[in-house]
Order: C-alpha cells, then sequence, then structure tokens
C-alpha cells in the first residue's frame, strides 16, 4: 500500500513540473512577442494623419479645394446641379471602370464629389476643370476624368478613388 501512495505522489510532482515548465514558457514567450508586435503600431505623428477635418461652409457650387491626408491631395468639389445632372447622365457602356455617379457621393449629399487627387495610371496630379469632359485631365499621358472622376479616355485602368468621409455637419467633413 506504501508502494501505491509513493507512486501517486511521483505521478503527482511529474504533472506539477511539467504544468510549471510550460506556464513559465509560455510566460516567457509572451514577454519576448509583446514588445515584437508592440513597435509595428503607428506611431503618434501617423495616427495624427489618420482623419483630417475640413471646413467646407466657404466652397461655392462649381468650386473646389484640394487638402492634404495621408500625403495625397483630396479633391473636394461643390457640383453645380448642372454638372450633377451631366454626371447621371452618362451610360455605363461608355465608362472604362463602369460606375454610377450615385455610388462616388454621399446619399443627400449629391453635389459633393470627394476622391483621392491622383491619376490611376501613374499616380500624377490631374489638373481640374480640363480635358474633354469638364473633369480632371492628367496631361502627363493623358487621361481624362469626367465631373464625376470616372476615367473616360486614355491610359488610366481606373476611377479615381473615394476615401471614406463623412460630414459631421452641413459645414464640416470628416476624411479618414
Amino acid at each position: 500500500m506504501s508502494d501505491e501512495i509513493n507512486n501517486k505522489d511521483k505521478t503527482t510532482r511529474r504533472e506539477f513540473i511539467h504544468i510549471a515548465t510550460t506556464t513559465v514558457g509560455a510566460v516567457g514567450a509572451g514577454c519576448v512577442a509583446l514588445p515584437l508586435v508592440t513597435q509595428m503600431n503607428p506611431d503618434a505623428s501617423v495616427k495624427a494623419l489618420a482623419k483630417v477635418e475640413v471646413d467646407i461652409s466657404n466652397i461655392q457650387k462649381g468650386n473646389e479645394v484640394t487638402v492634404m491626408w495621408r500625403g495625397k491631395p483630396i479633391f473636394i468639389r461643390r457640383r453645380t446641379d448642372k454638372e450633377v445632372s451631366t454626371a447621371r447622365q452618362v451610360s455605363l457602356k461608355d465608362l472604362k471602370d463602369p460606375q454610377k455617379d450615385e455610388d462616388r457621393v454621399k446619399k443627400g449629399k449629391d453635389e459633393w464629389l470627394v476622391m483621392v487627387g491622383v491619376c490611376t495610371h501613374l499616380g500624377c496630379v490631374p489638373l481640374k476643370q480640363q480635358g474633354e469632359y469638364g473633369g480632371w485631365f492628367c496631361p502627363c499621358h493623358g487621361s481624362h476624368y469626367d465631373i464625376s472622376g470616372r476615367i473616360r479616355k486614355g491610359p488610366a485602368p481606373v476611377n479615381m478613388e473615394v476615401p471614406n468621409y463623412e460630414f459631421v455637419s452641413d459645414s464640416k467633413l470628416i476624411i479618414g
């Protein structure tokens, strides 16, 4: 009977040593991994650029402003009713990258077009209110965009990108 008790104690000690060793190893691995993962997080300067607030109260219909966000120009255009109407009349068959105008603006804010002002061909900055379609023209390689920022002619493969944005009031817009 005493042999059974000693075997039972030895088994318990062995299990304890395995559990203790595994626990110490897991805690040690966590202590090593935490600084490696933490250093991959963006620093404060990057987080500060994550969002930008824009006062849009002074932008008149038919005008546009350019702001910088994450090192890229953002075109904010307040389109006229005629420009909105013209953009909506374009047949999707005529577009290289078919996308409705309604899908490029926020519902109820049809006059406001917000997009990354970079040509989708090689990253140039297109000139505003130029080109054959009354929108933007990239003189580097001849890409023409319409008043909705959709590619109509030239080597650019897709429409200009629409970033994440929201209206926080009638006079303020947050990009990012």
